[in-house]
């Protein structure tokens, strides 16, 4: 590693510690060339996951793409960011404990409706609307009536 400063490839390491909940090492590291003081993060490399689409293309898996998309359907709810952040890296931990290189992105919508309806239910049927492409109000009233009931939404995947 290189000092961000003037290049240098030697440093010493001051300080290391835990950072990110323990997922990553923090490191307080002086250059041996120029003294000038910065930190590091060491974290482990994440395997890839490359998601599948309707289409047959594939793309890498991105785990703000499942976030966004879950505030998205959490918007002008009250649901705290840190529940909805939890969710996604549920979802998240679940694919790559599941899946080794490849995961159909109906599996990822799926895994999202599952954690949705157990955080909010009208962000669930907010997300189902887009993502099982409701095309009528009977779409609607069909989910809404198996939230109702505390069935799950097998019944709508088209």
């Amino acid at each position: 590693m290189r000092c961000p400063f003037c290049g240098y490839i030697d440093q010493r390491v001051l300080d290391s510690r835990p950072a990110r909940d323990g997922e990553a090492i923090r490191r307080r590291r002086e250059c041996l060339s120029c003294g000038r003081r910065f930190t590091t993060f060491e974290e482990p490399e994440r395997p890839r996951l490359f998601v599948i689409k309707r289409g047959g293309s594939r793309q890498e898996f991105n785990r703000d793409k499942v976030l966004n998309s879950m505030l998205l359907a959490c918007r002008k709810r009250p649901v705290d960011v840190e529940t909805i952040r939890d969710a996604s890296e549920r979802v998240e931990r679940d694919l790559f404990q599941e899946y080794e290189e490849e995961v159909p992105s109906d599996v990822i919508g799926h895994r999202v409706l599952r954690e949705l309806r157990e955080v909010d239910t009208v962000a669930y049927v907010r997300f189902a609307s887009v993502y099982l492409q409701f095309e009528s109000v009977t779409d609607f009233e069909e989910i809404i009536s198996s939230v109702q009931q505390g069935q799950g939404n097998e019944a709508m995947v088209h």
